[in-house]
């Protein structure tokens, strides 16, 4: 079991405060300062401050924050680290023709998931975020579902073009 799982664990199973269990993680296990772990998860040091002097509960996005943020230090991702999971069919992923994508001058790895069902894509999302993904990108069918499992950024697949190109062969079959 994780750092990140042992956290959700103890608030919402055996009914710990969240303020002690943080603290004691973010100073003991993972030992950081609150403004070292500030930095890294982006939120503000007087926000953490408030959260665990318990005169603050955080809202549902800090929480998944906190705890992405964990996982992160917990499996030593660095930058250079990250990639992005494409769950899909198989024909949607034989279209991607690169392994990586340059963003800001950050090089981010593409990982690809092929599945075939809605539940295989729900497990494949579950499973990215688990193989360290920092986002994910799938289809609009299952990316309502997947974002209320995960908590890395959920990008949604628009095919536009596609749909366009379906729907006039479709005529072109009719005619």
């Amino acid at each position: 079991m994780t750092v990140a799982d042992d956290i959700v664990s103890e608030i919402f199973r055996q009914d710990k405060e969240l303020p002690g269990i943080l603290t004691k993680v973010i100073k003991q296990r993972l030992g950081l300062s609150i403004g070292e772990f500030s930095e890294k998860s982006g939120i503000p040091a007087s926000t953490l401050y408030k959260i665990l002097s318990g005169k603050r509960d955080p809202n549902l996005r800090t929480f998944r924050r906190i705890i992405t943020t964990i996982r992160e230090i917990e499996r030593g991702c660095a930058k250079e680290n990250k990639f992005i999971a494409v769950i899909g069919a198989r024909g949607v992923l034989d279209g991607i023709d690169k392994d990586e994508i340059t963003f800001r001058k950050e090089a981010i790895d593409i990982k690809e998931y092929a599945v075939t069902t809605i539940e295989e894509a729900i497990i494949a999302a579950i499973q990215a975020e688990r193989d360290g993904a920092a986002a994910l990108v799938c289809a609009p069918i299952v990316s309502p579902t997947v974002e209320k499992i995960v908590t890395i950024p959920v990008a949604t697949i628009r095919p536009i073009s596609s749909v366009t190109r379906a729907i006039e062969l479709a005529a072109k079959k009719i005619s």
